[in-house]
Parts: C-alpha cells; sequence; structure tokens
C-alpha cells in the first residue's frame, strides 16, 4: 500500500519553501519549520493555501504538543490499525484535542474547519480566560459561529490564538482550515506556552489591553457675533471664499489655544445665517437681507464641518424675538415684519416680535427644531434676549396680545403671562430638541443678574422684572443642560461681584446642570479691566467646580483675534496650556464609543484603524510613572501619529464627548 504524500517530507531547517516567499503565513510556517514541526512535500513546496484533514491535524498537534494522555482510547470503526495516522489519531483522542462522531467514526480525510482547530487547541492544552470576551466587537461574522464553539473561541481569542487573513474582524468560522492557518493557530499556541517567540503580525487578533483613564473636563467656548458684522463675517457682503477664509482663522486661532466649542450667531434679526425657507438670508451676510452667497455656499454647514475637523463643539445661537437692530436693515420675504408686521414692533431703533402671539411662538420653535433637524449641530443656545431691555418711558405694546389672552379666560398678570410665553418657549424647546436629536445640547446664556437682592447685596436690572426671564424656573425644572449666566461685572464691586452671583447661581441649580460662566473679554482696557482680572474670573470658576461651575464661555472672538491685552497669549501659554474635553454629560447618553481597532505601536509612532461611524475624536494619554496624563486630542480622520517613545493608550470619544476606555499600546 501507497502511503499518502504526509510520509515523504522534507526538514525545512536548511530548505526554504519556494511558494510560501510573499505569504503572510511565511513567519509562523517557517517559526514551526525550525521547531521540526512541519515539514513540506516532495517538491520542496509547502503548500500553504491546501485545506488540512483531521488527520494531518491530529499528526501536527502531536508533534507540537507531546502530552500524556488523559483518557482511554476507543478505537474508531474509520481509522485501521495499519492506517498512515493511526497513532496520532489515537493520541489526539487520548490527550483531549479531537474526538469523534456518533457510530465511533473519526472522519480522517474530512476536512477540519478554523472553529474546530481552534477548539481543539484550546481544549487540548487547556487554556482558559478570565477576560470578557465580546465577539460581536470583534468578528462581523460572530454570527456563523456555532453555538457550541462560542465559549472555544472566546478563549482562543483571549489567548492569542486566532490569526485572521486578509480581514482581521472576519473569522470565517466554517471555512476549512488551511495549511497555512493551522500552522499560525500551533504557532500562536507555543508562544502562549512560551515555547517560541512572539511575531508582530498585524493578522494576529489580540483583545486590547485597556484602562480606564480620565482627565478635568472644562467647556472652553466663545460667542461669534454676526450682528453689527462685529466677528463673523467681519464686513457684510465678503465673497464666499473670503467669508471662509476668515472662518478657517478664526477656528485655526481656537484650535490652537484648546478652546472646544463655538457658539455661532445664525439668527442675529429674524434672519438667517444659513439656507433656510423660514428666515430670510441675513443682511449681515450677503448686504442684502433675503440675497444668498454667491456663488452659494451654506455657511453653517461649513463652520460646522471645520469645527469638527479641529473637535470643536458648533452651537447654534438664535435671537429668538428680535426682528431689527437698526433701521437700516430692510426686511425682505419671509422675514416675520414682512409677513406678519401685525405682531412685530418697533422698539427704539429696534423691531421685535411679540413673545406672547403665537404665530412668533412657532416661527421660533420651528425655525430651530429646522436647524436640529437638519444640521449636525452640538447644542441649541438662546442668548438674553427675551422681552427687550427697557427703554425709559416706554412700554413693550403687547397691550393687544395680552388682552386677547384676557378675554380667551387667562387670568395670570402681565408680568406673570409674560413670563409664561417665555417659559413656554424654553420648555417647548427642551422636548422638542431632546425628541428630534437627544445628543444636542440646550443652554441659554441669561442676564447675570435674575433679581436685585437676589443675594442680598445685589443691586441691578431686574431680568425677571424687566426681560421676564426666569431662569431660576428654567433651572429648577431641569429644561436646560446648561445655563451661561452672563457675569459681565468684577470680582470686587459687591453690587454685583462675580463670585458672589456665581455662587449663588450654582447654589439654585436643584436639578444640577452645568454651568458655564459667561466672561467680557470686550471690558478689557488696561485700567479699570486688565488681563489680571479675566484670569481671576477663570480661577473663581474652577474653584467652583464642585458646584457644577465647569467652564466659560468669552465675549467675543475680536477680542482673542486682537489680542487685547496680550488674552490671546495669555490664554496660549498659561491658561490654555493643555487640551482638554468638554464635560460629558450624564442624562445625554448615546452608547459608549466604540473601541479604537488595530491600534499598533513602535519606532516612536502610533497607528490606527478608521474611526467608526459614532466616533467625533480621539484622546491620547501617556503614562507618566503611574499616572495617565492627556497628552492630545486628535480629529476622527487621523489614524497615526508620531510620539516619544513610552506606554500610551487611545481612546475614543463619541460626539457627546463620552470616551471609551484606554488600549494601551507602547511607541
Amino acid at each position: 500500500m501507497m502511503l499518502p504524500q504526509h510520509r515523504s517530507m522534507v526538514s525545512s531547517t536548511t530548505v526554504q519553501f519556494p511558494d510560501i516567499q510573499t505569504h503572510w503565513a511565511r513567519p509562523f510556517i517557517e517559526g514551526l519549520a525550525q521547531l521540526k514541526i512541519v515539514r513540506g512535500f516532495p517538491d520542496g513546496t509547502f503548500r500553504p493555501e491546501q485545506a488540512v484533514t483531521r488527520a494531518e491535524f491530529a499528526v501536527m498537534v502531536q508533534t507540537a504538543f507531546p502530552m500524556p494522555p488523559k483518557r482511554p482510547y476507543v478505537p474508531f470503526v474509520d481509522v485501521p490499525t495499519n492506517y498512515w495516522a493511526a497513532t496520532a489519531i489515537r493520541w489526539a483522542y487520548e490527550t483531549g484535542f479531537l474526538s469523534g462522531y456518533p457510530g465511533q467514526v473519526f472522519r480522517p480525510m474530512g476536512q477540519i474547519t478554523r472553529t474546530e482547530a481552534l477548539a481543539s487547541l484550546v481544549g487540548g492544552l487547556g487554556f482558559t480566560t478570565s477576560e470578557s470576551v465580546d465577539l460581536a466587537a470583534l468578528y462581523q461574522d460572530q454570527g456563523q459561529i456555532p453555538t457550541w464553539a462560542r465559549n472555544w473561541i472566546a478563549i482562543a481569542t483571549a489567548n492569542d490564538l486566532v490569526v485572521n487573513y486578509p480581514a482581521l474582524n472576519r473569522l470565517r468560522p466554517t471555512q476549512p482550515a488551511t495549511r497555512a492557518e493551522v500552522a499560525a493557530f500551533i504557532y500562536q499556541a507555543l508562544v502562549q506556552l512560551k515555547r517560541a517567540s512572539a511575531i508582530a503580525s498585524p493578522y494576529i487578533v489580540r483583545i486590547p489591553k485597556t484602562v480606564q483613564v480620565s482627565h478635568t473636563r472644562e467647556f472652553r467656548a466663545v460667542w461669534l457675533t454676526a450682528v453689527w458684522n462685529r466677528d463673523w463675517p467681519s464686513q457684510a457682503g465678503m465673497s464666499p471664499q473670503q467669508q471662509q477664509a476668515e472662518l478657517i482663522s478664526i477656528l485655526d486661532q481656537l484650535q490652537s489655544l484648546n478652546f472646544n466649542a463655538l457658539i455661532v450667531q445664525v439668527r442675529p434679526e429674524g434672519d438667517a445665517l444659513y439656507q433656510s425657507s423660514i428666515d430670510p438670508w441675513s443682511h449681515w451676510l450677503t448686504g442684502t437681507q433675503g440675497k444668498a452667497p454667491q456663488p452659494f455656499y451654506d455657511p453653517l454647514e461649513f463652520a460646522i464641518a471645520e469645527c469638527h475637523k479641529r473637535n470643536i463643539e458648533l452651537h447654534a445661537w438664535f435671537n429668538p424675538y428680535r426682528a431689527r437692530t437698526s433701521k437700516n436693515t430692510v426686511n425682505a420675504f419671509p422675514h416675520m415684519a414682512v409677513t406678519n408686521p401685525e405682531v412685530v414692533y418697533e422698539w427704539g431703533n429696534q423691531l421685535w416680535m411679540d413673545p406672547g402671539a403665537k404665530i412668533v411662538q412657532d416661527r421660533t420653535y420651528n425655525v430651530i427644531l429646522d436647524v436640529v433637524r437638519r444640521y449636525d449641530v452640538d447644542g441649541i443656545h438662546l442668548d438674553d434676549y427675551f422681552y427687550p431691555y427697557p427703554i425709559s418711558g416706554q412700554t413693550f405694546p403687547d397691550n393687544q396680545t395680552y388682552q386677547a389672552y384676557r378675554n380667551n379666560g387667562g387670568t395670570l398678570s402681565l408680568g406673570d403671562w409674560r413670563r409664561n410665553n417665555v417659559n413656554q418657549l424654553v420648555q417647548r424647546l427642551a422636548s422638542g430638541i431632546r425628541s428630534t436629536k437627544p445628543h444636542v445640547k440646550f443652554g441659554i446664556s441669561p442676564f447675570g443678574i435674575y433679581r436685585p437682592g437676589q443675594p442680598p447685596q445685589i443691586r441691578g436690572l431686574d431680568a425677571y422684572e424687566q426681560l421676564y426671564a426666569d431662569a431660576l424656573k428654567w433651572l429648577q425644572e431641569g429644561w436646560l443642560d446648561y445655563l451661561a449666566p452672563q457675569l459681565y461685572w468684577r470680582i470686587d464691586p459687591p453690587e454685583q461681584s462675580y463670585p458672589v452671583l456665581l455662587n449663588w447661581w450654582a447654589g439654585n441649580n436643584p436639578k444640577q446642570r452645568h454651568l458655564y460662566t459667561g466672561n467680557n473679554l470686550s471690558q478689557l482696557d488696561g485700567l479699570a479691566w486688565d488681563l489680571t482680572e479675566i484670569e481671576r474670573q477663570i480661577e473663581i470658576s474652577r474653584q467652583a467646580r464642585p458646584k457644577l461651575s465647569l467652564g466659560n464661555i468669552f465675549f467675543s472672538m475680536d477680542a482673542i483675534m486682537t489680542n487685547r491685552e496680550g488674552v490671546r497669549d495669555r490664554f496660549r501659554t498659561v491658561t490654555y496650556a493643555t487640551p482638554t474635553l468638554a464635560p460629558s454629560i450624564p442624562w445625554i447618553t448615546i452608547g459608549s464609543p466604540t473601541l479604537p481597532k488595530n491600534v499598533q505601536g513602535g519606532n516612536g509612532k502610533l497607528n490606527w484603524g478608521t474611526a467608526a461611524a459614532d466616533i467625533r475624536s480621539w484622546s491620547l494619554y501617556q503614562q507618566i510613572g503611574t499616572q495617565w496624563n492627556l497628552y492630545r486630542i486628535l480629529p476622527a480622520s487621523v489614524t497615526s501619529l508620531s510620539v516619544p517613545a513610552g506606554t500610551y493608550a487611545l481612546c475614543s470619544v463619541n460626539r457627546v464627548a463620552v470616551e471609551s476606555r484606554g488600549v494601551v499600546v507602547i511607541a
């Protein structure tokens, strides 16, 4: 009887296999050959893509893992004693590597699947794991793994036995194992047993070592003002190219200063700095209300994309009721002053929409929800303009609207009715935003004094009574995700004291909403307001962190771009010298982000896989002693980085600034 080719093999300790020189498994095959565990065929080839039979597999594992028997042998009816692999099959059964099928058959010529080969190695060698292995996260085809084998595959994965080519995330569990694949599996088992040196193959599936890391978060934002062309665009009628270049310059500056949010004014006066079917194009954009940019582009869409490239959140800033800031502006259709002039009133040089009119309430709500639906904004932001700031000797002319309310059975006083109009909008927006896109934050920056006498020494404008803004109720009801009181006063004057007011807001926050203090950089003059005042205010905000004072918003960008009193330089070198993510908001949850994939390091460089759809950015930590320090925050588009030699942890960050665990890697 002629023996199969397996019986006539050539040692590879001196012969290289010509058919594996460019093969992915070459290091594994040559490693086993050096250990005299595998051999080639008489023609000198290895035939790496040839499927492995159960008999061949038994021979390979017997050669690799000489072990004493664990159970008595019961002969298989299809394995005669003179069969070429009978000894190896008996050994594989006795040691627990392989079993038979019903009817006491072995099926020696049956092809062994990848799953069966891996399960055999795990069972025969007694590998275990204490790790939790998420097969679904590792293998796109994990649903094809037989139920009986899922635990075996988890253990094989945890012990670095699984080698997948060409796709690391495809196990192909039911496919016959090739000679190359079995060689790789066996070699990895030998590595685990410390009988072979590890091979740096990109095809070894490894459960990443992870560590829980974190850093101190801080909301660092600027109001980018469009009205009066204060910040951007700096002139009406600039070409789209000029507008885009100007915005990129602003964003590059913010990125260099480690800012992480931008509050962009998109509705200054019942208009739109974006494509809208509800409000007309803004005069501040093109010089003519209702005129679109030419050549066309959408400024908000552009701003969002450029912000996200730089790990900067974009919050769309709306003025809910202001209809015109100057008599020089000519309103165009479909501005409310054109479509519904009966609910738009002159107020000094301005026009103001009536907050008590249902059509105004609906228009404001629909405008904002339209942006939430159509744009990838991170937040919706309202400022302090609800009912207008008072003009001496004038009364807001909403008497007809109020009388209609009374005629329909309303019982609230004029003041309570006005506050209720604003409250209804705030509550409606809170509900609408959360139901439309749960991840979009909602914040308001009210006038910094709630009421004179609260706290007792405070004096000034009564926002509750004169602007009809009941910000305390918004906090108490939990309608907001953050409140940004505009604390535009110095530290020392007792009647409007920055720390006194901040502590009052922090002490009246029963739903534990975030507080991001509003600071006025435009006050910087080097005299009454110097840079030290701003630095002290930021420090006071930070000291109140235990009370959820978690950042600052500055008015406005102009002071930073012009480096007023050296504020930009100071931010860069001292105040914001290190990066940080914006605070995550506990009640806004969209799940933990996917772990970074294929993280590898060496020779001072880190590499990792393309970001999954849920990833907005990466946070990279460096291990210093026993501490993990935030090293860099990187856009999702980055997949490699040169770094000093050391140990790092790479985290995925999703759109609500939640970090994954850090995947540990050595550079």
